[in-house]
């Protein structure tokens, strides 16, 4: 009698068992709704839209306009009235080459740290080093030595860079006279090159070691030299003029 009296009180009633599962209905249904608002908001942040803690995005002053006004004048001038046929500014390419630092095959860690430091500055991203993928003997590079490093600008940086180097780099070049006008390829690209990195502003050369030059490239879409000539010189990239010659 004792023990069916124990197993009757150890047993759970009806009442207790709904309790029990209404508990349990209860917490799925949070932890779902937890799932279900942590996910919309990652989403809310992938898809760029502004989040709580995150400004709304401006558009670039260039990009700005070259929609307004560029490729109406493209469009006037050119006869492509189509969207789809007018070419668009793709990249810029920065490269800095160190294969002349280059002792015993390996760089010295100064030159590695202010190069890669002024790169990340200027472009605004973390560059790629890149390896030599021959040895010459002429040079002093072997094979898998590190002899340049690289950025790939797109998008928003892509026209924040450009805007700063047409209106606060070039103006500080020294004896500057105008980019050359010829420097672009069958496909429109165009390329130049600076010999300090001192000509833009957010460099201190007080606090660099060396002086050093770079490469920039400027890629194009649907693009022929004549028309990317055209949009750069619209956006205010200065080039050199034609000297008059003295009668």
């Amino acid at each position: 009698m004792a023990e069916e009296k124990k197993n009757q009180q150890s047993k759970p009633t009806d009442a207790e068992k709904a309790e029990k599962a209404a508990k349990a209905k209860a917490a799925a249904a949070k932890a779902k709704a937890d799932a279900a608002e942590k996910g919309a908001k990652s989403s809310k942040g992938k898809s760029g839209a502004p989040t709580a803690d995150q400004e709304p995005r401006v558009e670039p002053r260039l990009q700005t306009r070259f929609k307004t006004h560029v490729r109406q004048a493209v469009a006037e001038k050119f006869g492509l009235g189509n969207p789809m046929q007018q070419p668009r500014l793709d990249k810029i390419v920065l490269n800095v080459n160190m294969g002349r630092h280059l002792e015993n095959n390996k760089l010295p860690p100064n030159v590695k740290t202010t190069v890669l430091d002024t790169m990340v500055k200027v472009a605004g991203q973390k560059p790629v080093v890149t390896k030599a993928k021959k040895s010459v003997s002429n040079f002093k590079v072997r094979e898998g030595a590190e002899t340049a490093a690289m950025v790939t600008l797109r998008r928003d940086r892509m026209w924040h860079f450009l805007d700063r180097f047409i209106n606060l780099a070039c103006p500080r070049i020294k004896d500057f006279r105008g980019l050359n006008d010829k420097a672009f390829d069958k496909q429109g690209n165009y390329a130049c090159g600076i010999t300090e990195q001192g000509v833009f502003p957010e460099i201190n050369m007080a606090e660099v070691t060396f002086t050093h030059g770079m490469n920039i490239s400027i890629g194009f879409r649907n693009s022929t030299p004549e028309l990317s000539k055209f949009i750069l010189a619209e956006l205010g990239m200065p080039f050199r003029k034609p000297e008059e010659k003295k009668k």
